[in-house]
Parts: C-alpha cells; sequence; structure tokens
C-alpha cells in the first residue's frame, strides 16, 4: 500500500477565516466598475434579459490584479478571447441541440480545458471558476443561431470595458503590482529573519521567504517589462531580501520592514547600494529576460490526470443532477468544477467550504429576494453589492466568498424575470450537494500518478542547479554574470520543487514519496544559495557554519509526513 493512501481528510482550519488579501478592494471595485455601467445601460433599456452576455465580458475584469500592466494587458485580452470563445460555444451548441445530456458533456468537456489552460497558464485567480460558471449557464439559455452573433457582440463590448477598467490603475501607480511583490518579499525575509534562521520553525520561514523573493522576480521580470530607473530601485531591494534569507543572523528585520511600508503607498522608494560588483547593473536581469519559456504544451502534459479528473467529475455531476430531475444541471457541473485543487486534499477541503458557502448563500438570498423583486432597479444593485462583497471577502475564506457569489448566480437568473425563491433554493442545495459528492468521488477514482513524477521531476531539476552553482563557487575565479544567472536558476528550482512536494503530499493512491531526497535537496539548496550571495562579499564569511548548524539543529516545524521541511 502506497505511503499517500494514509492521508486523513482534514477537518479542522478548513473554515478558519484567514487575513484578508492586501488588495482585496482592488477586484472588489473593479468588478463593480465593470458591471455596473453595461447592467445599467440594459436597465434603462429595458432589456436586463440580456445582461448575462454583458456579465460574461464584465467579469473578466476580476483578473490580472497582481501582474504588473505591461503583462496584465496580454492577459486581459487572452482572458476576455477565453471568455467570448468559452460564450460562443455555448451558444452555438445551445441553439443547435435541446438535449440536456449533450449540453452537459459539452460543459464538462470545456471545464476541463478551461481549468487545464488556467492551471498551466498559472492565470491566478478566480481561475477556471469565472470562466465555467458563464460557459455551462449559457449552455441552457434559450438561443437560436440568429441570435448567437449579438450575444457575443454584447459580451466582447463589455470584456472590452472590463480591460479598460483592469488597465485604469495604471494611470496612478504604473509600478503598484511590482511594488506590493518587492514589500511582500521583504516582509516575508524579514519573518524568517526574526528566526535568527535557527528558531521553531524556521523551515517553514525560509520556503515562504524563498517563494515570496522568487515571485516578485517574476514580476519584475514580467514579459514586456523595461529595465528603467525604478525597477532597478526595485531590483536592489529584493536583493536586500535575498541577502536576508542567506544570512538571517546578520540581518535587520526592522529595516527590511521599514522599506516594505514605504513601498506601500506612492512614496519615493528607498535608495540602497546595490550588492553587486556594478552600482548601473544587476547582473543576470538581460540573461533571465532572454531565455524562452516553456512551450505550452509541455506544460499541459502533466495536467492530464488533472484534466480527466475535472471532466469526468463534471459530467457525472451533470447527470446525476438530470437524473433526480433538477432543471438546472449547470450549477451541478460548476461546483464539481470548482472542486478540483492541486491534489485530492485540497479538493476535499473546497469542498467543504464550498458546501457551507452555498448553504449560507441560499439564505441569504431567501432574505434578499422580496427586496429585489421590488423593482429591477433594485434587483441590479443587490447584484452589485454581492460583486462587492463575493470579492471582498474570498481572500479570507473560499466559503465567505461564496456566502456572496451564490445569491448573485441565483438573482441573475431573475434579469429576464421572476422566479420562485423556493424553487430556486431547493434546486441550488440540491445541485450543490450533488456537485460536491460526485465531484469529489470523481476526485479520488481518478488517480493523479503524475504528481510522483513531477516531484522526481523537480528535484532532478533542483539537484543539478545546485550542482552547476556549486561548480561556479569552486572555481576561482568565476563570472559573476554566470554566477548570479545560476542562482537565480537554483532560486526558482527550490521554489518549484516545494510547490510540488506540497501539491503531491496531498494526492491518493501514488508511490511512496522521496521525502528524505526532498529534505535534503532543500537543506543544500539554501545552502548553496547562501554560498552565492556570501561570495559576493555582503554575507560574513563564517556564514557556512551558521548553515550547518542550523540544519543539523531540531525544528519542530520539520516532519517528513507530507514532506514538509
Amino acid at each position: 500500500m502506497s505511503s499517500a493512501t494514509l492521508h486523513r481528510l482534514p477537518l479542522a482550519g478548513v473554515l478558519r477565516l484567514g487575513r484578508p488579501s492586501d488588495i482585496w478592494f482592488k477586484p472588489a471595485l473593479s468588478v463593480v466598475a465593470a458591471v455596473a455601467p453595461p447592467n445599467l445601460t440594459l436597465l434603462a433599456l429595458g432589456r436586463l434579459d440580456l445582461a448575462m452576455y454583458t456579465m460574461a465580458g464584465s467579469l473578466c475584469a476580476l483578473y490580472g490584479h497582481h501582474r504588473p500592466y505591461a503583462a496584465r494587458a496580454r492577459v486581459l485580452a487572452w482572458v476576455v478571447l477565453g471568455m467570448v470563445g468559452g460564450l460562443a460555444v455555448s451558444l452555438l451548441a445551445a441553439s443547435l441541440t435541446g438535449d440536456a445530456v449533450v449540453l452537459v458533456t459539452v460543459g464538462a468537456v470545456m471545464a476541463a480545458v478551461q481549468k487545464t489552460v488556467c492551471d498551466a497558464t498559472r492565470l491566478g485567480p478566480p481561475a477556471h471558476v469565472v470562466l465555467t460558471f458563464i460557459s455551462s449557464a449559457s449552455l441552457f439559455a434559450p438561443q437560436t443561431l440568429g441570435q448567437v452573433p449579438g450575444h457575443i457582440g454584447l459580451a466582447l463590448a463589455a470584456g472590452a470595458w472590463a480591460w479598460l477598467v483592469g488597465m485604469a490603475p495604471g494611470l496612478l501607480r504604473p509600478y503598484g503590482p511590482e511594488r506590493r511583490a518587492t514589500a511582500q518579499a521583504l516582509n516575508s525575509a524579514a519573518a524568517y529573519a526574526d528566526t535568527r534562521g535557527t528558531a521553531d520553525g524556521h523551515a517553514r520561514a525560509r520556503a515562504a521567504s524563498a517563494a515570496a523573493i522568487h515571485a516578485a522576480w517574476q514580476s519584475l521580470l514580467a514579459p514586456g517589462a523595461r529595465p528603467d530607473r525604478t525597477r532597478r530601485a526595485l531590483e536592489r531591494l529584493l536583493v536586500r531580501a535575498e541577502v536576508a534569507l542567506a544570512a538571517p543572523a546578520d540581518t535587520d528585520p526592522a529595516r527590511l520592514r521599514a522599506w516594505a511600508r514605504k513601498l506601500r503607498g506612492t512614496a519615493r522608494i528607498p535608495r540602497v547600494e546595490s550588492p553587486r560588483e556594478s552600482a548601473d547593473e544587476l547582473l543576470g536581469v538581460e540573461t533571465e529576460l532572454a531565455q524562452p519559456r516553456r512551450p505550452l504544451r509541455h506544460r499541459l502534459a502533466p495536467l492530464a490526470p488533472i484534466a480527466a479528473r475535472t471532466a469526468i467529475g463534471c459530467a457525472l455531476a451533470g447527470y446525476a443532477s438530470l437524473a433526480l430531475g433538477v432543471g438546472r444541471p449547470y450549477w451541478a457541473l460548476v461546483t464539481a468544477a470548482s472542486l478540483y485543487q492541486a491534489n485530492v486534499t485540497l479538493t476535499w477541503s473546497r469542498g467543504i467550504q464550498r458546501v457551507v458557502g452555498n448553504v449560507v448563500g441560499v439564505l441569504l438570498f431567501a432574505a434578499l429576494a422580496p427586496l429585489a423583486h421590488l423593482h429591477p432597479a433594485v434587483l441590479v444593485l443587490c447584484c452589485l453589492a454581492l460583486n462587492f462583497g463575493a470579492e471582498a471577502l474570498i481572500g479570507r475564506n473560499y466559503w465567505l466568498g461564496s456566502v456572496c457569489v451564490t445569491p448573485m448566480a441565483l438573482l441573475v437568473t431573475e434579469f429576464a424575470h421572476a422566479q420562485n425563491p423556493a424553487e430556486l433554493i431547493t434546486e441550488r442545495v440540491a445541485d450543490t450537494l450533488v456537485g460536491a459528492l460526485v465531484g469529489f468521488g470523481a476526485a479520488v477514482a481518478v488517480t493523479n500518478r503524475r504528481a510522483g513524477d513531477r516531484l522526481e521531476h523537480a528535484l532532478t531539476t533542483a539537484e543539478r542547479a545546485r550542482e552547476s552553482a556549486a561548480r561556479l563557487l569552486a572555481e576561482p575565479h568565476p563570472a559573476p554574470r554566470a554566477l548570479e544567472s545560476a542562482r537565480r536558476a537554483l532560486a526558482a528550482a527550490l521554489a518549484d520543487l516545494r510547490a510540488t512536494a506540497d501539491a503531491a503530499s496531498g494526492e491518493w493512491w501514488q508511490r511512496a514519496l522521496p521525502e528524505e531526497r526532498v529534505v535534503l535537496a532543500e537543506q543544500t539548496g539554501h545552502r548553496t544559495l547562501a554560498a552565492t550571495v556570501r561570495r559576493q562579499g555582503f554575507v560574513p564569511q563564517n556564514y557556512d557554519d551558521q548553515v550547518q548548524d542550523q540544519d543539523r539543529g531540531h525544528d519542530p516545524g520539520r516532519t517528513t509526513e507530507g514532506i514538509r521541511p
């Protein structure tokens, strides 16, 4: 029996509220700004029945808020095209057939494609869920071929407006995303420095700091980024975070946090000396910008089990809903699609959150329905308020955001005409339970043995990157640019190893994972990273001894279960 079969499904902490995102208000305000003008225009024209199509484009404003604006422009454009493309397929299918089984099958296949592409491109929240909600709901909208072009045009127009809404903050803070990412890296490095590299939980803090620093570099080096004075200043601060990661005992956490605070607003970026041989150039940046990205097909291949899991789970959930006689099987389909996370354990947690959020949400809908029925304008305003609430709360826990998403989705069904609230509530609860149970059953039944293969690959990549950096360190006078590039490659490999190990640790039905090898690879990898920074002369010469002492020390936060170093 594989060790993966011994995982227990968690209950404690699944509904615990976390801290809100630093920019929770940005997607919340953006979605209101994107949804309000089209809906209010349709309200004035007396055509709220078309709101579903404009909302398809408007909801694209939820994406890309963590990306620099040059990259965001491209991402939002692709999201709009993906949203409208899914809508077009759904409307064509709805106009060509009324067979519910065929429509559910089409919806399940589209959900799998949307899930896979979003994961492969690392689109970020809300990922495939909103895309699947729109395309699945559109499958069951009464449609004729002659109406399709007009409805697609409405979605495109609203999507163009959502693109403008998403890009508008760049006029005031053109470097806002990069500043926030650098601030998060500085704060994470300060948290690790607080442990001095030896206190309880230092390994977890080190992994979190390395991930935040890597994410900040990804932001600064995003496609379309052009070196300028502001980015150079942020890069120098980020290098200071890397120094703290290498030498926590010799770092002042308060200073890192002070720099982070100054990055939050529009104040001038703190100027620090560059820990490089030249104050005018950060070595390795141009090299990294010139490196080609992995082809999309190579990123899609490891996700085949997740795609199969999504397609099968969504299809079975929709079929089960049809068998029960529920009139809106796409609710069960979307519920199943929303569950699938990186592994079975996380999928279970999301299922609990989804059920709790939806049940509380239908109670909120029961309270709002009489108010929304007073006037169409009140209905639109309620939906706008729920849009804001969903994005403001979902960062604290998925279930809390679902409390607002559920009544919003139910109210949207009333844009065409008022419906029986009791019937809507009954069907939504039934579809939620069916989608969650069937969807999780599919996650357990459809194995993902490639999780172990991906971990092996990540381990090999990290070990090779460490060996490459170690060879350069062994040279009397390594080329600074080569050493910097090797260090960047190692940092990226270690971040990927941690993410891959976390995903594999919660997957079922696979061979035993190389837990000790992962721990050793991370220890030696971070030690080599520290040595590269020391080689540049900004870490005390005795730091190697400090690193070896802390790696030999006992850390209650380290455990081989789940491969958590």
